[in-house]
Protein backbone atom coordinates (compact mmCIF):
# COMPACT_ATOMS: atom_id res chain seq x y z
CA UNK A 1 0.00 0.00 0.00
CA UNK A 2 1.02 3.97 -0.89
CA UNK A 3 -0.30 5.18 2.53
CA UNK A 4 2.24 4.48 5.32
CA UNK A 5 0.80 5.41 9.10
CA UNK A 6 3.18 7.29 10.87
CA UNK A 7 1.31 7.05 14.39
CA UNK A 8 4.64 5.74 16.19
CA UNK A 9 6.65 8.42 15.04
CA UNK A 10 4.16 10.82 16.30
CA UNK A 11 3.52 9.13 19.61
CA UNK A 12 7.12 9.20 20.31
CA UNK A 13 7.44 12.71 19.66
CA UNK A 14 4.31 12.95 22.59
CA UNK A 15 6.29 10.43 24.44
CA UNK A 16 3.31 8.63 25.10
CA UNK A 17 2.80 4.61 24.95
CA UNK A 18 0.42 2.62 23.43
CA UNK A 19 -1.49 1.99 26.56
CA UNK A 20 -1.98 5.83 27.21
CA UNK A 21 -2.67 6.35 24.23
CA UNK A 22 -5.62 3.62 24.26
CA UNK A 23 -7.11 4.74 27.34
CA UNK A 24 -6.86 8.17 26.59
CA UNK A 25 -9.19 7.44 22.90
CA UNK A 26 -11.12 5.17 24.66
CA UNK A 27 -10.02 2.49 22.19
CA UNK A 28 -8.40 -1.57 22.67
CA UNK A 29 -4.63 -2.18 22.33
CA UNK A 30 -4.63 -4.27 19.80
CA UNK A 31 -7.32 -1.71 17.79
CA UNK A 32 -4.77 0.66 18.24
CA UNK A 33 -1.84 -1.62 18.30
CA UNK A 34 -3.28 -2.91 14.41
CA UNK A 35 -3.47 0.92 13.03
CA UNK A 36 -0.05 1.85 14.73
CA UNK A 37 1.33 -1.28 12.39
CA UNK A 38 -0.57 -0.62 9.39
CA UNK A 39 -2.40 -3.85 10.15
CA UNK A 40 -6.40 -2.26 9.57
CA UNK A 41 -7.50 -1.23 5.87
CA UNK A 42 -9.12 2.38 6.76
CA UNK A 43 -9.73 4.45 9.75
CA UNK A 44 -12.84 6.38 10.80
CA UNK A 45 -13.12 10.24 10.32
CA UNK A 46 -13.95 10.01 14.18
CA UNK A 47 -11.21 8.33 15.28
CA UNK A 48 -8.56 10.49 13.29
CA UNK A 49 -10.47 13.23 15.03
CA UNK A 50 -9.23 11.89 18.58
CA UNK A 51 -6.38 10.83 17.34
CA UNK A 52 -5.27 14.61 16.12
CA UNK A 53 -7.17 15.79 19.18
CA UNK A 54 -5.28 13.89 21.87
CA UNK A 55 -1.82 14.29 20.26
CA UNK A 56 -2.09 17.79 19.25
CA UNK A 57 -1.52 17.17 15.33
CA UNK A 58 -2.80 17.36 11.97
CA UNK A 59 -3.71 14.24 9.67
CA UNK A 60 -0.91 14.61 7.60
CA UNK A 61 1.56 14.11 10.44
CA UNK A 62 -0.28 10.57 11.23
CA UNK A 63 -0.01 9.22 7.13
CA UNK A 64 2.51 9.67 4.21
CA UNK A 65 2.28 8.57 0.97
CA UNK A 66 4.96 7.02 -1.46
CA UNK A 67 4.45 5.83 -4.85
CA UNK A 68 4.92 2.30 -5.35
Amino acid sequence: MAIIIRLDRVMADRKISLNELATLLEMTNVNLSNLKTGKMKGIRFETMDSICRVLHCQPGDLFEFTEE
